[in-house]
């Protein structure tokens, strides 16, 4: 089995083309190759398929071999991967996902792709949506108590869920591998969640740390720069239509929140290598 390795900003996965792999087992599959030790190494896998209904399709399976609906990162390195193969000729392509149809720009230079504008959609606070157990309609910068401490949480959804957490504790010190799982099995969150950590540089500008719901901490999450962004927006803190930084420890994505909370993200994709899985 071919595969290639790539990242975006350091969120890493392992690609196989399904126009030319048969994958019968996705789920131990992606927990055999994400071992970083005794395998290829990555935060997971992601299947590149035929689509019905867009140009392509993205399958995205976690390290603990759970189905994940979008990944941000991963959805722009297939871009790169569909683009630099030579699987299409266009610049605008769609993305068949889980979490439904996604717009890929591709930024072309030398032939090759190295970057992408990802249409994320439209995040959404509603509780059912993300879904998150409240009592009220929104939980919105709602003060909850997490591993014995408090913190001012806001969930979102961006296709999958999110909790995103304001600190003014230096992120990179937080005891992550602690906190992290509290957050993403917490009861609240009946799905798991995906929860961000972030500390607030100035009104455009945000360091974060993430911990996913499958894969632990890694060092960079799309879709949890997105929902940072989001509702940095949406408790005042950013200003929406215009550029947001936000600082993972993997490097650095572009995020734009519209009034209507539309979302479009641009960051780097970059192939690390390839290789081939013998029988």
């Amino acid at each position: 089995m071919k595969f290639t390795k790539m990242h975006g900003i350091a969120n890493d996965y392992v690609y196989i083309n399904c126009f030319e792999e048969k994958i019968g087992d996705p789920q131990s599959l992606s927990v055999k190759l994400s071992d970083r030790r005794r395998s290829v190494g990555g935060d997971g896998i992601i299947l590149i398929c035929p689509s019905e209904i867009a140009d392509f399709k993205m399958r995205i399976f976690n390290a603990d071999g759970s189905e994940g609906k979008m990944c941000g990162n991963g959805a722009r390195c297939v871009g790169k991967f569909v683009y630099d193969k030579g699987l299409t000729k266009k610049t605008t392509v769609t993305l068949e996902t889980l979490s439904g149809i996604k717009t890929l720009r591709l930024h072309v230079s030398g032939g090759k792709v190295d970057s992408v504008t990802v249409d994320m959609g439209k995040a959404s606070f509603r509780a059912a949506d993300v879904p998150v157990i409240c009592e009220c309609e929104e939980m919105v910068y709602v003060p909850i108590v997490v591993a014995e401490a408090y913190a001012n949480a806001t969930a979102v959804s961006i296709g999958n869920p999110h909790c995103v957490v304001f600190t003014d504790e230096d992120v990179e010190h937080l005891d992550l591998e602690k906190i992290g799982p509290a957050f993403e099995h917490n009861e609240m969150f009946p799905e798991r969640v995906n929860t961000e950590f972030v500390n607030v540089i100035d009104s455009k500008t945000f360091v974060m740390r993430v911990w996913e719901r499958g894969s632990g901490e890694t060092m960079a999450c799309g879709t949890g720069a997105c929902a940072v962004a989001a509702a940095a927006v949406k408790v005042g803190i950013a200003p929406a239509d215009e550029k947001l930084t936000v600082k993972l420890r993997g490097g650095d994505l572009e995020i734009t929140v519209s009034r209507d909370f539309d979302i479009t993200m641009t960051g780097p994709a970059e192939t690390a290598f390839e290789g081939e899985i013998p029988d």
